[in-house]
């Protein structure tokens, strides 16, 4: 007998033509909790929230899916679970519980970042890490004076540094963030994102599938249509040269439709290789969505009875 969440998901999305495709969006699994990213699982809630996604759902892997989901004969409860950026933790933390668990992921590497590089956010995250208590004039990056007095100012502070950021052109983020944190003099960690050697371990195993994510990381509606088709490809053919196969599945940096990327950058990524695409638009893909433009979203919730409520709601939407 199905669990009343199973049956209510089953009813949102049955198999066939009026089935539904929920892909959902990680980045990175904490060893142990953080006080500064309380929006990221740690290994433990990643290990509940896995296993209420093998209960209720039908997992697959996401260029199957796909193509289920444009012949109308997806599975009912079909979901698919995904990985941004290329961080290390993918590897040491998230894959072990989905390998345990018999779930398979895809994970969309920016390869820029690849062997020791930091994305802007993260170098922001960790100065703000470091930096000592008392108020901060951060006047110059367009934040003010801050009073750092624990984990919610710095909290607060990340946000507004990475608001102030985010829609900066490509380089001057990068440069700019790194220039921040030289001015404090801190030590930041060259180890967040995974080597190639460990992107090749991870591509290695069974259920896993490896998509590209541009090269740097940029907001494609940021760059001139020449240098939106230049980062597009050359991550297609970063990832393609490290681990001798074709990439075929792609995710947009940052995802909105319309604001990070509109249908010209969906007509690159067709006209670059890939079969498939996917966005940040918050739903469940319908039969008949467009391939280079699937929805997913991240599911916050800290406990099972809310996670999976969510789950459901974004079906019924």
């Amino acid at each position: 007998m199905f669990h009343p969440l199973t049956a209510a998901l089953a009813l949102a999305s049955p198999a066939g033509t009026r089935g539904r495709l929920t892909i959902l969006i990680y980045h990175r699994v904490l060893a142990a909790p953080d006080a500064l990213l309380p929006d990221t699982p740690d290994r433990a809630a990643f290990d509940w929230q896995m296993a209420l996604v093998k209960r209720h759902f039908q997992v697959l892997p996401l260029a199957e899916a796909g193509r289920l989901l444009q012949e109308g004969r997806l599975p009912a409860r079909a979901a698919c679970i995904t990985f941004d950026d290329g961080y290390a933790d993918n590897l040491t933390e998230a894959w072990p519980i989905l390998n345990r668990h018999g779930l398979p992921a895809t994970f969309f590497v920016a390869t820029g970042f690849l062997d020791g590089g930091r994305m802007f956010n993260d170098t922001l995250i960790e100065l703000v890490r470091r930096m000592p208590e008392g108020d901060c004039d951060l006047t110059d990056v367009g934040v003010g004076v801050v009073a750092l007095n624990g984990a919610e100012s710095r909290i607060g502070l990340i946000h507004k540094l990475i608001g102030q950021f985010k829609y900066q052109q490509m380089t001057q983020r990068q440069e700019s963030a790194e220039a921040l944190a030289s001015r404090f003099g801190v030590t930041l960690p060259d180890d967040l994102m995974m080597t190639t050697d460990e992107l090749r371990k991870l591509a290695d195993s069974a259920g896993v599938e490896v998509g590209g994510h541009t090269r740097n990381h940029p907001i494609l509606t940021r760059l001139e249509d020449d240098a939106a088709r230049e980062e597009i490809l050359a991550g297609k053919h970063d990832l393609e040269a490290r681990l001798e196969r074709p990439v075929r599945l792609f995710a947009y940096p940052n995802g909105r439709p319309g604001k990070d990327y509109d249908a010209r950058h969906a007509a690159m990524a067709r006209e670059c290789g890939f079969e498939l695409a996917v966005s940040t638009a918050p739903a469940a893909a319908r039969v008949g969505a467009d391939p280079f433009q699937l929805p997913r979203f991240t599911p916050w919730d800290r406990t099972p009875g809310r996670f999976g409520l969510r789950l459901l709601r974004t079906l019924m939407t």
